[in-house]
This record gives structure tokens, sequence and C-alpha cells, in this order.
């Protein structure tokens, strides 16, 4: 992994597949909130799956590609950890984010050495004009501008990335700091949310807990799978309810 390029094929053998074949990660963890002057609060369980294809992106040469991914996320009772349909007797609205692709170049991906493991970092601020404007959404926006970090780490062993597979085993880590979710109704309220996740890529999507496969295939069985084809822009939690809850 000396080159940008070696380094991304590196991270494409972590994150997905080089043979453009289905690869499925699957995670768990919970959701926390913080505010001034309260204490921090164990909201929600979580859990979540991306099923995703890669494929080369012939348009921008030999080194780079399109990550092709599905994404759902479902909010847990913190105890018994079934997935909510309510929460303080308001709907609880999931995560269908369709599409949530990706397209990479080489870069220089930040990478930590762990004995026998390399760990991939990243960390991705984010901040742009929110789909759900204060003015259209006072009750469910948190403010104009959305602003969310978003950190990722994948775990890879060297002794698999020095093979010649395709694909390599890998687990992952996945924090986020975000404002309150729309449906929770608190409007410009101080404060907001930290997920705090694990998971692992699977040997196939059958390896999702049961209860997961199931629910996804009563509410929304295309998820099941990744797309075939690019497409754009990016579903997000935000731009799903404003599409659910569309301005009047």
């Amino acid at each position: 992994m000396t080159t940008p390029a070696e380094l991304l094929r590196s991270f494409a053998r972590t994150r997905a597949s080089l043979d453009g074949e289905e690869v499925t990660y699957w995670w768990s963890g919970d959701v926390y909130s913080w505010a001034p002057d309260e204490p921090y609060q164990h909201l929600f369980g979580f859990e979540g799956l991306n099923v995703a294809r890669l494929v080369q992106d012939a348009e921008a040469g030999s080194d780079a590609y399109r990550l092709l991914t599905r994404e759902a996320g479902f909010y847990l009772d913190p105890t018994s950890r079934e997935i909510l349909e309510t929460w303080r007797d308001l709907p609880v609205v999931h995560i269908w984010n369709d599409p949530a692709n990706q397209k990479w170049r080489p870069f220089p991906i930040p990478t930590t050495e762990l004995g026998g493991q390399v760990c991939f970092s990243l960390e991705i601020p984010l901040a742009y004009p929110s789909p759900l404007p204060v003015a259209q959404y006072p009750v469910h926006s948190a403010g104009d501008t959305y602003k969310a970090l978003e950190l990722f780490q994948f775990f890879a062993d060297h002794a698999d990335l020095s093979g010649p597979a395709p694909s390599v085993p890998a687990t992952m880590s996945w924090t986020r700091m975000s404002p309150w979710l729309p449906w929770m109704a608190r409007g410009q309220r101080p404060g907001g949310l930290t997920f705090h996740c694990r998971g692992r890529k699977l040997g196939s999507y059958a390896e999702v807990p049961e209860r997961t496969r199931a629910y996804v295939a009563d509410h929304h069985p295309e998820f099941a799978h990744a797309p075939e084809v690019w497409s754009e822009p990016n579903e997000t939690s935000w731009t799903y309810f404003r599409k659910l809850n569309p301005p009047e």
C-alpha cells in the first residue's frame, strides 16, 4: 500500500469486493442524547445493514470505482432491542437510504498499524443546506444547515490483504454525531444525538439476523440487494422524511 491507488485497492477489498459481488455489512449499537444542562440519555438501541456492489468507474480511469449501495437502519427499544414503531407517542421513521452511493478516487486514506491488523479511518464532517428548512419544518428541523460528523473505522488482517482474494474479512466501527432526528419533533432545541456502533462484513445477506431480514422483507424487500446501476442524489434520513412529509 505504497501509493494512493494501491491503498484504495486494499480499502476496496476491505469495504467491498473487487469482483463486483454483493457485500453485506451489518452493525449494532446504541444512540445517546445530549443537551445543555441535561444528563446523557440512552434513547435507542440501533441496528443497520448495507448491501454494496463495487464497479469500475471507466469514465474516471482504471483506479476509480463506484460503490452502489442501499442502507437500512432501525431504532430499537434500548432494553428489549425490539424494533420500535413509536417513541413517546410519535411514529418512528427508520432509515431507508436508497441509494447511498459513493464515487471513489485514489486518495491518502488514513491508516493505523495494529499489529497484525490495519485500520482504515474515514472522518467525514458534513455541513450543507438542510433539506428541512426551519421555515417549512419548524417542529422537525434543528436548523437551516445540516451539520453532522461521521466517523468510520474498517479493520482487516495484513495476512488477508497480502493474498489475492478480491474481498477480505473485516470488522468496522461507526460513530455519528447528528442533530435531533426529524421525527423526534424537537425543533431547534439545543442538543443532539451520538450513535455508537460496531459490526462486520458478513459472508452473505443470509447472515443478517433473521428478525431484521424479516422486517426488511415485509417493508422494503429491495434492500436485500445492492442497486444494479448508478443513480443520484443519495437518500438520507432528512430527505426521506421530506418525501414522507412534503411541505404544504
